[in-house]
């Protein structure tokens, strides 16, 4: 009889064990720092580490992929079914020697399983935010009441979800070898990570005392509009580097030298389709790519605008100034690095700071949003004398 295991569990284990070894660490560190600490303060500290690495793990995905090492492992949990590309290393080699100028090499293999160690790491620490705040949700309504939990476990526990996720979309982009779509929702993945821990960070922080700023109607929906825009150029972003056309336009502020090259949308915004080819297997053409390249260039100038109308008015009404100065330094960052990669011909760091001033600038207009509320409408004698006659 055929006693063969239909799947073979152990890659995936001592994955899940290379993340708890790696989560070990920085709960050690926040055990020993925070021992004389409230629960809430504790949770508080937990839940700023795990965004401050979260925000680590999304610039070394970045590096990653900006590397061509999101296939240096090509099969997912393990790297050739071992815990690492030590045991790995002959399956490389003959990989390499079969396909030199392949993507499987010792170092983006290397490069690609310390991304999964640490995103392994960041799940275990998302586990244990979700037990900690249970148990401190269920003591805080034995003792006081509900209200007296900052933060509602449905939060860290929608949080949990979502990083299993996002650990599925991980593992699709390798064994889906890249597929666009797949590699762009794993960069917003990464991103609505880093909103979820920043509005309970933000939650705790109004616990210990923060108060929340009120801001009228129009200035609320202008930090929602800026919101929503970033994080469809960040999804922009994203469709452009994972088809690779950033350099199809290489100067500034001319494409090909023409304010309005020769561009064909519909190939270049089919969304399910293989890297490099249309869905009907015919390559990407050029002119789709400059497509691609293009319209994440001109959604950027609506978005620069629509943040700087948000700092100024957030000036002018003496409203949210800390995030203020993060959106203006940020925005900033953005328009260096976005120009570096072109001028410059994309080169890495620049890259890098490019995907990591992105997601920081999303998680702090979700900061901005949390911190504040619309503020109220005063009654004025005029309205209510109206609503009386009304009546």
């Amino acid at each position: 009889m055929d006693t063969t295991p239909l799947y073979d569990l152990s890659p995936a284990l001592r994955l899940m064990g290379m993340g708890l070894v790696v989560a070990l660490g920085p709960l050690a560190w926040l055990w020993l720092r925070h021992q004389s600490a409230s629960p809430a303060r504790r949770l508080q500290a937990l839940t700023l580490l795990t965004l401050f690495l979260t925000f680590d793990l999304v610039l070394f995905g970045a590096f990653t992929r900006l590397t061509d090492s999101g296939l240096g492992c090509p099969d997912w949990p393990g790297c050739y079914g071992k815990a690492s590309p030590v045991g790995a290393r002959e399956h490389i080699a003959a990989a390499q020697e079969a396909m030199p100028t392949g993507p499987v090499t010792h170092g983006k293999a290397w490069v690609e399983m310390i991304h999964r160690y640490l995103a392994t790491g960041v799940g275990v620490l998302i586990i244990v935010l979700a037990l900690a705040t249970w148990l401190q949700w269920r003591r805080a309504r034995a003792a006081v009441g509900e209200s007296a939990a900052p933060v509602h476990p449905g939060w860290p526990l929608f949080t949990l979800a979502w990083v299993c996720a996002q650990g599925a979309f991980g593992a699709l982009t390798v064994t889906m070898k890249l597929f666009p779509a797949i590699v762009t929702l794993h960069l917003l993945g990464g991103v609505g990570l880093l909103v979820l821990l920043a509005v309970q960070a933000e939650r705790y922080r109004q616990a210990a005392g923060a108060p929340v700023e009120p801001v009228g109607s129009g200035l609320r929906a202008l930090l929602w509009a800026a919101a929503l825009m970033v994080g469809l150029q960040i999804a922009l972003g994203g469709w452009v580097s994972t088809n690779y056309a950033v350099l199809v336009c290489n100067t500034f502020p001319m494409c090909q030298g023409s304010w309005w090259p020769e561009m064909d949308f519909a190939q270049g915004f089919e969304l399910w389709r293989p890297l490099g080819t249309s869905a009907d297997g015919s390559p990407l053409a050029f002119h789709a790519l400059t497509a691609i390249h293009y319209t994440h260039r001109l959604f950027a100038y609506a978005v620069f605008v629509v943040l700087g109308l948000l700092a100024w008015r957030l000036h002018q009404r003496g409203r949210l100034a800390r995030q203020r100065r993060w959106i203006v330094g940020l925005a900033a960052l953005q328009l260096v690095t976005g120009l570096s990669n072109v001028i410059l011909d994309w080169p890495l760091l620049a890259a890098v700071l490019h995907t990591g001033g992105a997601a920081a600038l999303m998680t702090v207009l979700a900061w901005a949003l949390c911190a504040s509320r619309r503020a109220a409408v005063p009654v004025t004698a005029e309205t209510r004398a109206a609503r009386e006659v009304a009546a």
